[in-house]
């Protein structure tokens, strides 16, 4: 018997302290490369973007494939190319934490459109804002010393 998955993941998270720091015209490279990573660890990325403080991923897992490993790899990995190529020179580094949603595929296109308009979307809604609807849409309870 083969294993056969269907979850569709939101994955978010912020860069530390959310400060704006991935510059826009560097971003594609990013995403290029966090790209990479998802495809060697067998994942299907449907989309990814972001503004200067936060990133929205959206992929379906592996079923090898831990979700707490793969964000730690993405983070790992993201910040060295970072570094490694100074693409956000006053790049301090990801949030320690992160959100993981996961969706029916019926609301797949509706979510890869959301996370497409990320930068008009934030012209009207901070990430904080956004995220603490996220959360409350999925019924999780949160901390609001982690939005300070």
């Amino acid at each position: 018997m083969s294993t056969y998955t269907q979850i569709l993941y939101q994955i978010v998270f912020s860069t530390k302290h959310r400060e704006r720091t991935m510059i826009k015209k560097d971003r594609p490279m990013l995403f290029q490369y966090i790209s990479g990573v998802l495809k060697k660890k067998d994942c299907h990325l449907y989309r990814i973007n972001g503004i200067e403080d936060h990133l929205h991923i959206i992929t379906d897992l592996h079923p090898s494939v831990a979700l707490a490993n793969l964000v730690k790899d993405i983070k790992l990995s993201a910040t060295s190319l970072i570094k490694e190529t100074d693409i956000f020179p006053n790049f301090g580094g990801w949030q320690d934490g992160y959100g993981a949603f996961t969706y029916h595929i019926d609301a797949k296109n509706k979510l890869i459109d959301y996370v497409k308009n990320q930068e008009e979307h934030h012209c009207v809604k901070t990430y904080e804002d956004e995220y603490r609807k996220i959360l409350k849409e999925h019924k999780i309870e949160f901390d609001e010393k982690y939005f300070l």
